[in-house]
């Protein structure tokens, strides 16, 4: 596929290029030139909020029937349950004193 440069040195990717490679909005190219070739490789940077949505399913494969989210929030939960049972983290609420304003 041919595009042209223009006078501001910009270039629009082909429509085929793009769906083929998931090229959106926000992602960036790093142009590299090809030693010893009159050629460019170009590498396709997806944004930050693509790569934290591949990086967050990566774990899923090995083991993909745990819910460690789930996990952690019910191990946060019975920490402060023991907590409250064993009087180490006494609040406003556990001694009846009302909130300052």
């Amino acid at each position: 596929m041919i595009t042209t440069v223009t006078q501001k040195n910009m270039i629009t990717i082909p429509a085929e290029i793009r769906r083929r490679f998931g090229i959106k909005p926000g992602y960036r190219l790093d142009w590299q030139p090809v030693e010893g070739k009159e050629e460019i490789l170009v590498r396709i940077i997806p944004d930050r909020g693509e790569l934290a949505r591949r990086i967050m399913g990566e774990g899923r494969r090995f083991l993909p029937e745990r819910d460690s989210v789930a996990e952690l929030v019910a191990e946060r939960a019975a920490e402060e349950l023991r907590k409250d049972e064993s009087g180490d983290a006494l609040s406003a609420r556990h001694i009846g004193a009302r909130p300052s304003q």
